[in-house]
């Protein structure tokens, strides 16, 4: 009976080990995404080609570019989209993670809080005139996933997953403004910022 007893602690001794490393092991995977990161327009979608394929699907005309369009053609807006501009146009994106939220700093300084306590958002009807972006976070396997309700009343919806060893950051977005009726879908990849570039 003791030597029963005794093989059942070390087989729990064990297992918790085993599970212990691998949660290290998992928060490890998962520090990995914090840091600054750099678009790699390379390989990324022309952001205002998607937006344009939304539009025509939206049943809209274009207008076409005859000597080359500007730059990011379709940033800007009402205050309430910002969040779609900094999502889909910013060149740089820092991550920085934490509890209960991760923290998403783009261009400019924009900081964006992504909460990951499962906190639901609420909006006091004296308070009408102060709706502000929200955005929660979950994980699913080694995959980041962002759902945001911006100020306008659209949403986005947000796929985070390193490539290529770590060294370079893919986000999936699906995005729908509140005065859109299709969706603007883009894929924009980031490289990891090294400690000695400027």
């Amino acid at each position: 009976m003791p030597i029963n007893r005794f093989t059942n602690i070390i087989s729990l001794f064990l297992s918790l080990l085993v599970l212990g490393g691998s949660f290290s092991l998992k928060a490890q995977e998962r520090q990995a995404f914090a840091g600054e990161w750099v678009i790699n327009s390379e390989l990324s979608d022309d952001t205002d080609k998607q937006v344009e394929q939304a539009l025509r699907a939206m049943g809209q005309k274009i207008d076409r570019c005859w000597f080359g369009c500007e730059e990011d053609r379709y940033r800007g807006g009402p205050v309430e989209q910002e969040l779609y501009d900094h999502l889909s146009y910013d060149k740089t994106l820092q991550i920085t993670l934490g509890e209960p939220e991760y923290v998403f700093t783009y261009d400019d300084g924009f900081r964006r809080s992504v909460y990951t306590d499962g906190r639901s958002q609420s909006v006091s009807l004296t308070g009408l005139d102060e709706v502000e972006d929200f955005s929660m976070a979950h994980w699913e396997g080694s995959q980041l996933m962002v759902e945001a309700r911006p100020r306008d009343g659209g949403f986005a919806n947000e796929t985070y997953s390193l490539i290529n060893n770590g060294t370079q950051l893919r986000v999936v977005m699906y995005i729908e403004p509140g005065s859109f009726t299709e969706p603007v879908t883009l894929t924009r990849v980031y490289d990891r910022k090294s400690a000695d570039s400027n």
